[in-house]
Order: structure tokens, then C-alpha cells, then sequence
């Protein structure tokens, strides 16, 4: 079978087990389970827990001891044992910690899919930045089938959700064993401090004033992803409550409103290579921050209604925000790091975003949520809400501007498959 193909499934079957249950958890849980707001932000705080960590050790893991592969494909077996078990569970505390085991399974294998198919794309003698998107956009279409999938089977708000990701993810665990082998690059350099036994020169990057300022906006765009994940959906599912949008395509599948923000992904996904070449990531990043504060403006001044355009037009930038963060992100990681460490300075990316960004967003957003903008009825201010979250991107793109120093080299993006521009070896 064609590699690209190969790993195409991968992409596929990655992100459709992420969509199966992460948009309509929250109709299962207030709707079928009736269980509180406070403790749905822990079970949404759970990836962020499990990101701190578990990407940069399993990307170590990796990159000394284990093929990445099997690795992956383990991960994703004991991940799919776990959302097996969900529908067992019968109370909100519970549930917590089946999540956040499934989520220490799980968020590894977003870095790991990324070194695994960098990895035998270089093999090949392919370029990365050219072949990688098209193959990563069928990961977003995956996540979009599997929100179509459980919505028009009517399993939004069942627990149905979790056995159809507990079948994605069994499956690709199987699959991955069958993938080219992906061995550790840097099990036989020698060690001279404990940092170089544990693995974990990839730290060494934040001593790059560059890097660390990357890593720090990172966090602080993750947060921003978080709160997308965490509101989208139910600001759709409270225009129930106005009676002249009860019977609107919005409000009956506001999951599938919602997807369109995953189908514009692989439209910019494609994108993202022309953009690179063309602007350098340090405009391709702010154009990902501008694109957040539309966003969330588009968000604050649109319904179901009259303002439905506005809606739609928020989802269609979503992917720029999305993807001009997120694939150049580990495009970036991946031309400024020593062969030796890019599994794991992945995984320091993911543990950025998906991880410190995902709690600091999941967090405060709710404290700030709770104590401003939420009325004595326990309705929400939406319109509020999203303004200040749009002015919360619009201050990270200022600092952003004035604060990341790096000049473009076309260059660098072009031979990214060969040497980086920046190694941590000596540092």
C-alpha cells in the first residue's frame, strides 16, 4: 500500500476517535446524565492535566526506547479499553478519573502521529511540508465524519458516543503495529548528565530566548482552544431557550453547525504550506491570532437567526485560527531541533498547548465565567463572554508582534527534511 495512503488512515482514524465524543460529551452530560457545570470544567480540564506530562515523556519514550509505532498503537489499545468503560460509570467523580486515564492514553498520540508520519516521510526522501497537509487534513475530515456519524445516529446524547471511539481506537492500535518501523533516534548518543540519561534535552530549547517565547505563546493560544471546545457547542444549544430559534437547524444539530469549523481546517490546512514560503511563521502565526479574535467577535454578534452568517463565517475562520497555529507550530519545532530530540520537542509543543494552555483556559475562563457573566438564573452573558475572549486574543497578537523575534528564511522550510537551523547540542 502507497505510504502516503498509509498514513493517511493514520490521520484519520487519529482524530476520528477525538471527534466521536468531544464535541457531544456535554449534551450527554447535562441532558442525559444531568450532572453539574462546575464538575463538566474538570472533565474538560482532564487533557490539559494529561498533556503536561504525558506527550514529552512518551515522546522521551520514544526517542530512546521504544519504536515510536508501537508506542502509538499501544497507547491507542489501552485508550480504547478505557472509553469502552465510560458508559459504566455512574457518577460525575467517577467519571473524572476514567477521563483523565483516558486522556493520559490519548494526548501522547497527537505528538506521536505527528513523529511517526514525519518520520517515514523522511525515510522515503519526501518533503515534509509539501506532503505532510494533505495528509493531515484527512485527520480533520475524520474528526468531522465522526461528529456526522454521531449525530445522525442519534447518539449525541447517549453513551453510544464512547463504544464508537472505543472501536476507532482499538483499531488503529492494531493497525499502527503494521506500520513501518519508526526506531529511537537517540538511544545510542552518549550521556554525560542526567539531563542527557532522561531524555530531556528538549527543555534545553527554552534556554533559546526565541524558542522560549514561541513555547509561552503557545500556551497562551492553547488556552484559546480550550475555550472553542469548551462553549461552542452549548452557546449553540442555549439559543433553545429563545423561542423563535427552537426550531432552527442551529439549535436541533448544533454539532453539525459546528463542524464547519473542522471542514474550513482542511481547506487552510492546505494552505499552510504557499503561506510558509510566502510570509515566514511569525506572520502565519499572527494571522492564526487575528483569525481567534474573529472568532470569538463573529460569535458575539451572531444567532440562529438574522445573524447566522455571522456564525457561520466564525466557524469558516476557525480553521485559519486552528491550523496556522497548530501544523506550523510543529512544522517550526520540527526545523529548529537536533534529530535526536524532535520526538520529544514535539511532545514539549503539545504539552504547551494541549496541556498548561488547556488548564490555564479551562480554569479561568470558567472562574471568569462564573463570577461576571453568569445571571442570577444561571443563564450565561454570551455576547460578553465572547467579546472578552476576543479582546484576550487581540492583546496575545500585540505582544506576539512586538515581543517574537525570528527572521524568515525560506530556506529552512524548504529543507526541512534535512538539517535544522537551531540545535540544542551544546547548549
Amino acid at each position: 500500500m502507497n505510504i502516503k495512503l498509509r498514513l493517511t488512515i493514520l490521520s484519520f482514524l487519529q482524530f476520528f476517535i477525538w471527534g466521536s465524543w468531544l464535541i457531544t460529551i456535554g449534551a450527554y452530560w447535562f441532558q442525559t446524565k444531568q450532572w453539574s457545570g462546575a464538575q463538566f470544567g474538570a472533565i474538560f480540564s482532564t487533557m490539559g492535566i494529561a498533556s503536561i506530562f504525558m506527550p514529552s515523556l512518551m515522546g522521551i519514550v520514544a526517542d530512546k526506547w521504544v519504536n515510536a509505532e508501537k508506542l502509538y498503537g499501544a497507547l491507542h489499545i489501552l485508550g480504547g479499553i478505557v472509553l469502552f468503560t465510560v458508559p459504566l460509570v455512574t457518577d460525575p467523580g467517577t467519571m473524572f478519573w476514567v477521563m483523565l486515564l483516558n486522556m493520559i492514553f490519548y494526548m501522547p498520540t497527537l505528538a506521536l502521529s505527528i513523529a511517526v508520519s514525519y518520520s517515514v516521510l523522511k525515510r522515503e526522501g519526501l518533503d515534509i511540508v509539501k506532503d505532510y497537509p494533505p495528509i493531515r487534513v484527512w485527520g480533520t475530515i475524520g474528526f468531522i465524519v465522526a461528529m456526522w456519524t454521531v449525530s445522525l445516529l442519534g447518539f449525541e446524547k447517549t453513551a453510544s458516543q464512547f463504544y464508537v471511539a472505543s472501536g476507532a481506537a482499538i483499531l488503529l492500535g492494531l493497525y499502527s503495529f503494521t506500520l513501518p518501523k519508526c526506531p529511537p533516534t537517540a538511544k545510542d548518543l552518549p550521556s554525560r548528565s542526567l539531563v542527557d540519561v532522561l531524555g530531556l534535552k528538549s527543555f534545553a530549547l527554552l534556554r533559546d530566548t526565541k524558542m522560549l517565547t514561541f513555547f509561552l505563546f503557545a500556551m497562551l493560544l492553547g488556552a484559546a482552544l480550550q475555550l472553542t471546545n469548551a462553549y461552542g457547542d452549548t452557546f449553540l444549544h442555549d439559543f433553545d431557550k429563545v423561542p423563535a430559534y427552537q426550531d432552527t437547524l442551529t439549535v436541533k444539530y448544533p454539532a453539525i453547525i459546528m463542524s464547519i469549523s473542522q471542514i474550513s481546517e482542511t481547506l487552510f490546512i492546505l494552505a499552510i504550506p504557499f503561506f510558509l514560503r510566502r510570509f515566514g511563521i511569525k506572520q502565519v502565526m499572527f494571522f492564526s491570532m487575528i483569525a481567534w479574535v474573529l472568532r470569538f467577535g463573529l460569535f458575539a454578534y451572531g444567532d440562529p437567526g438574522s445573524g447566522l452568517w455571522m456564525i457561520i463565517l466564525s466557524c469558516i475562520v476557525y480553521g485559519m485560527a486552528f491550523d496556522f497555529f497548530n501544523i506550523s507550530g510543529s512544522l517550526f519545532v520540527e526545523t529548529q531541533t537536533a534529530p535526536s530530540i524532535r520526538a520529544s520537542a514535539q511532545g514539549l509543543f503539545m504539552m504547551m498547548t494541549n496541556g498548561f494552555g488547556a488548564v490555564l483556559g479551562s480554569s479561568l475562563s470558567g472562574i471568569i465565567i462564573q463570577e461576571y457573566f453568569t445571571n442570577a438564573d444561571n443563564s450565561k452573558d454570551w455576547h460578553n463572554i465572547w467579546i472578552t475572549f476576543a479582546l484576550y486574543a487581540l492583546v496575545i497578537a500585540v505582544l506576539f508582534v512586538v515581543l517574537f523575534k525570528h527572521k524568515h528564511q525560506p530556506q529552512a522550510i524548504e529543507s526541512v527534511h534535512h538539517e535544522p537551523v537551531l540545535s540544542t547540542e551544546g547548549s
